[in-house]
C-alpha cells in the first residue's frame, strides 16, 4: 500500500515557502541577516545541555567535554566572527576596470542565492550543520537542513528548536530516513551543501544534475601524518593519537595513516603507548573516550582489525586491559604496524581509532604514495626544517593543512575549509562560506563619455590609433 503521506511531500512544501519567500525578498538587509544569526547564537546557547544530552544519547556515549569543544566552541566562534565581520562582506566591492573602458567602474555586489539545502552527517551534527547554516544565513539565504537518521534524538531536538527559533520560511529541519534523504537531495535548491562519505557524495551530485543545481561536497579520504627523519616523536604521538582519538577517530579530517622512517617504527609506537596512556589512562573505561556511535560502525571497524589479524599484521594495542565491549560499542585504538596496502584499512577511509604506521625508506618515497593515491581533505606534516616543509607544501596536493600537528586549521575562520578531487569540491567558513552561499554579481557602470566609441563602427582613424596605442602598452 503506498505511503499516503510520502517524505517528498513536507518536504516540496516547505521549499515552495522559502522558495517564494526568497524571490519576493531577493536582498535582505544586514540587520535582518544579523537577527536570524543571533537567534542561532541564541537556540545554541541557551539551549547548550538539551543539545549535549541528545548527542550523548545517539553515541551511546559521547564525552560532554568533547561536544563542548568540537561542536559548540566552533559554532559560537563562526557566530561571533559572522555577527563581527559580516556587514562588511554584503558591501559591493571594487573591482579594476581594463584601460579600454576607462573612466568606467566595476564593483562586485554579492547576492543571496535564494534557497540553501544542506545535509549533515552523525558524526559532528550541530558543528557541521550549523557552520552552514551561518555562512547561508550571513549571505542572506533561507535553508532547508537535513540530518543523519543515524543522529536521531539529535535532529528531533534541533527540528524542535528551529520551529521555536525561525519561522517555516527561514529554516526547517528534516532528520528522516533514507527516502527523505533522496528526495531531499532532488529539489531544485540554489545551492547544496553536502558533508559524507564520497560515495553518498556521488549520488548526491547524481541527484542535483538534473535540477542544474551547484554543490559544495565536504567528503573525507585517508588524511595522512608525515613523520620526517629527526622530528621529535614524543611530540608527534601526544599531536597525532590525540586527533585520533578524538570522537574516537569518527571525524572527517582524522589521522587515517602514518608514514614514518623505518627506524622510527617502534620507537613512534611506544611514544603512542605513553600518549594515549596520559590521555586515557582508565583506557576503555575512560569517560573522556567515545563510543563508537552505532552497532553497524562497531561491526565495521571490528572486521577492519579482524582483517589485518587475519593477514598477519603486527597490532599494538594502545590501552592496557580490555579492548572492546560490543555492548556499549566501545573499541580501544589500535596500532596496525606496515599492513600490507590490499587491506580494506588501507584502501577505504578508517574513521575509527585504527592507525596504520607505515614505514618509508626515503622521504620521496612517503610523498610519492600520498601523490599516488586520492587527495586528502588533510594532510599533517612534521618537520622542523622549513626549506623541506615548503617543498612538500608544494608538491602534496590537500584540501588543508596542519604543520606539528593535527586538525587545527579546521578551527579557523579566517581559513577555508574544503577538500580538492576524491576529497570534496568547494570550501567554507568564515567569509569563504559567505562568498559560496553567495553571487559575487558583476557591475560595470560606464559614463557617456569613453574610449568604447571607438570601438564602434564606422571605423575610422580614431580607431586605428587606439588599436595602435593598445599594441604599444605593455
Amino acid at each position: 500500500m503506498d505511503d499516503p503521506n510520502p517524505p517528498g511531500d513536507a518536504l516540496h512544501a516547505a521549499f515552495a515557502r522559502m522558495h517564494a519567500a526568497s524571490r519576493a525578498e531577493p536582498y535582505p538587509p544586514w540587520t535582518q541577516r544579523r537577527d536570524r544569526l543571533r537567534r542561532l547564537d541564541a537556540l545554541v546557547r541557551i539551549h547548550e545541555q538539551r543539545l549535549i544530552d541528545a548527542i550523548d544519547a545517539d553515541f551511546g556515549h559521547r564525552p560532554a567535554a568533547e561536544t563542548r569543544a568540537l561542536e559548540l566552541l566552533p559554532v559560537r566562534e563562526a557566530l561571533r566572527h559572522a555577527l563581527r565581520r559580516g556587514a562588511g562582506w554584503t558591501r559591493p566591492r571594487r573591482a579594476a576596470v581594463s584601460m579600454l573602458f576607462w573612466p568606467a567602474r566595476a564593483r562586485l555586489w554579492p547576492q543571496p542565492l535564494g534557497v540553501v539545502g544542506i545535509v549533515a552527517p552523525w558524526n559532528y551534527p550541530l558543528h557541521l550543520s550549523s557552520l552552514p547554516l551561518v555562512a547561508a544565513f550571513a549571505a542572506g539565504n533561507r535553508a532547508l537542513l537535513k540530518l543523519s537518521e543515524f543522529s536521531p534524538r539529535f535532529g528531533a531536538c534541533l527540528a524542535e528548536l528551529a520551529r521555536g527559533a525561525f519561522d517555516a520560511d527561514e529554516l526547517v529541519v528534516f532528520h528522516g530516513d533514507a527516502a527523505e534523504a533522496a528526495a531531499f537531495v532532488s529539489l531544485p535548491f540554489d545551492h547544496l551543501l553536502f558533508t559524507g562519505s564520497g560515495a553518498v557524495g556521488r549520488r548526491v551530485m547524481a541527484a542535483a544534475a538534473p535540477n542544474l543545481v551547484p554543490v559544495t561536497l565536504e567528503l573525507g579520504g585517508k588524511s595522512p601524518v608525515v613523520l620526517t627523519e629527526g622530528c621529535d616523536l614524543d611530540h608527534a604521538a601526544m599531536r597525532v593519537v590525540h586527533g585520533k582519538l578524538l570522537n574516537a577517530g569518527q571525524t572527517c579530517v582524522a589521522p587515517d595513516y602514518v608514514l614514518l622512517p623505518r627506524d622510527a617504527l617502534e620507537p613512534f609506537a611506544q611514544a603512542c603507548v605513553r600518549a594515549a596512556a596520559r590521555l586515557h589512562p582508565q583506557g576503555l573505561d575512560s569517560a573522556d573516550y567515545c563510543s563508537i556511535v552505532d552497532a553497524r560502525q562497531y561491526a565495521r571497524q571490528c572486521a577492519l582489525l579482524d582483517e589485518a589479524r587475519s593477514a598477519g599484521v603486527a597490532l599494538h594495542p594502545l590501552f592496557a586491559g580490555a579492548q572492546r565491549d560490543e555492548q556499549r560499542h566501545r573499541l580501544a585504538p589500535v596500532l596496525c604496524l606496515d599492513p600490507p596496502p590490499t587491506l580494506k584499512l588501507m584502501r577505504e577511509e578508517i574513521f575509527g581509532p585504527l592507525l596504520p604506521l607505515v614505514p618509508y625508506d626515503a622521504l620521496g618515497d612517503a610523498i610519492a604514495r600520498i601523490q599516488a593515491g586520492e587527495r586528502p581533505l588533510a594532510l599533517y606534516w612534521f618537520d622542523d626544517d622549513r626549506a623541506r616543509t615548503a617543498s612538500a607544501l608544494r608538491a602534496v596536493h590537500a584540501g588543508g593543512v596542519t604543520l606539528n600537528d593535527t586538525l587545527l586549521h579546521v578551527a579557523q575562520d579566517t581559513l577555508p575549509f574544503g577538500g580538492v578531487g576524491a576529497s570534496g569540491t568547494g570550501a567554507y567558513h568564515g567569509r569563504w562560506g559567505f562568498d559560496r552561499l553567495s553571487h559575487l554579481k558583476p557591475v560595470l557602470a560606464q559614463p557617456r563619455l569613453g574610449l568604447g566609441a571607438l570601438v564602434r563602427p564606422p571605423y575610422g582613424r580614431g580607431f586605428d590609433a587606439l588599436m595602435a596605442l593598445l599594441r604599444r602598452v605593455p
